[in-house]
């Protein structure tokens, strides 16, 4: 699993029948900082996943990829390579918390 915030959709109105009434959200992977782990840098690129949960623009979310991803609900038969599968509320490390959606 991968922590990425959501910055936007993608709206395909022709694709896979396997994929009609999808939401497809664009995500950028978030690291934890090299020189201050107590903050996340986004990553390099982005990627376009399903959203099973809800997600929306600006939330921090847990994404996954590959072969797990179709086993998210109701995906295992759909051409998907990355399926947001949680909505972040906090995230800590090493004892501290560097992130929190209610702040």
């Amino acid at each position: 699993m991968f922590l990425a915030r959501v910055e936007g959709s993608v709206v395909a109105t022709k694709k896979e029948a396997s994929m009609s009434g999808r939401k497809l959200l664009l995500l950028r992977p978030q690291l934890v900082d090299d020189k201050d782990p107590s903050k996340f840098r986004p990553g390099s690129n982005t990627i376009v996943a399903v959203d099973s949960v809800g997600a929306g623009v600006g939330e921090m979310v847990l994404f996954c990829q590959g072969s797990s991803a179709r086993l998210a609900g109701g995906l295992k038969e759909a051409p998907v390579d990355a399926v947001i599968i949680g909505i972040v509320d906090s995230v800590d490390v090493f004892g501290r918390q560097t992130y929190n959606a209610k702040s």
